[in-house]
């Protein structure tokens, strides 16, 4: 009975997250420079008289009070009603649901390069400090937070479909249009996953049990990952998450510099028309998506280690 209390209170407690964040989100947009029907009529060259502008208010639901317009939105959320989006009259689950694909290939597939090369090489940097490994290591961290991904992005586009011709970047199949954006989010990623990676195995090397297996004839490297790959693999999750929170809209960059037809670059296009009714669902897929996967990591996180609180 205590665990299903508790576990009430738990969802409770995310869901006046959720209900808090999409709340804000909706107020800054309407706080926002610019009306959506003033874009759109601007946009369609459509005459903007009076009548005309208070049609597509009440078509689009702009014409109520902010509080009746919430309510009415979240209803509409929660039952999968989504409206059509003002600026090309689609219904918006559609539109999302079939850019959502090139996205999740780009930042799923990113992360995954990025977590794997990451713990390898914090894993190298931990068995010689100071060495390549270690040195590649701080400087793929230090480029990951100071160079402009969109700069990368075009060298690299420059490099391998310019100058090599490797890649075509624009013209070739879906594998060959998102292998860039993979790799620049790759790049973004595994600097930091490796330092985490690094720490972990580190302060193995400090612990008796570490000690013990070299005394009784083990090498360093072996010893190294059988006692530390479990401790490596913990630090590293404590940063996954908000690695994998920051990716549903880290994409954003790679998908306008490579032209894919994803959701972030969707999204631009949408804060650009003030389109409200495909920036909502957005915002609420991605507070969920970020809440479910924090609570999700800390659950993990217990189940792996008990002395985490």
């Amino acid at each position: 009975m205590t665990a299903m209390v508790a576990t009430a209170r738990g969802v409770g407690r995310l869901a006046l997250s959720w209900l808090a964040v999409v709340a804000t989100v909706f107020v800054l947009l309407r706080a926002m420079p610019g009306d959506p029907v003033e874009v759109f009529l601007a946009q369609t060259n459509i005459a903007a008289g009076p009548e005309t502008v208070a049609a597509y208010r009440a078509r689009w639901g702009l014409d109520g009070p902010l509080a009746a317009q919430f309510l009415q939105w979240v209803l509409g959320f929660v039952t999968f009603d989504w409206g059509v989006s003002f600026e090309t009259g689609r219904p918006v689950a559609e539109e999302l649901a079939g850019r959502a694909p090139y996205s999740a290939a780009i930042g799923f597939g990113g992360m995954a390069l990025a977590v794997a090369g990451g713990f390898c090489l914090g894993f190298a940097a931990a068995h010689r400090p100071g060495g390549w490994a270690d040195a590649a290591s701080r400087v793929l961290a230090v480029a990951g937070q100071a160079l402009p991904a969109f700069a990368v992005g075009l060298v690299a586009l420059w490099i391998l479909g310019v100058h090599l011709r490797w890649i075509n970047a624009f013209g070739g199949g879906v594998t060959e249009r998102i292998l860039l954006p993979v790799l620049l989010v790759a790049f973004f990623s595994i600097g930091s996953m490796a330092r985490l990676a690094r720490a972990g195995f580190h302060d193995v090397r400090r612990s008796p049990y570490y000690l013990t297996a070299l005394s009784k004839g083990r090498s360093r490297l072996a010893a190294l990952w059988f006692h530390g790959r479990a401790a490596g693999a913990l630090t590293l999750m404590a940063g996954l998450a908000p690695e994998l929170a920051w990716i549903v809209g880290g994409t954003a960059v790679a998908e306008i510099v490579f032209g894919v037809p994803g959701l972030s670059e969707r999204i631009v296009q949408a804060v650009a028309n003030r389109d409200y009714a495909v920036i909502q669902p957005y915002v609420a897929l991605v507070a969920l998506w970020v809440i479910c996967l924090l609570q999700g990591a800390r659950v993990l996180r217990r189940a792996l280690d008990p002395r985490i609180p």
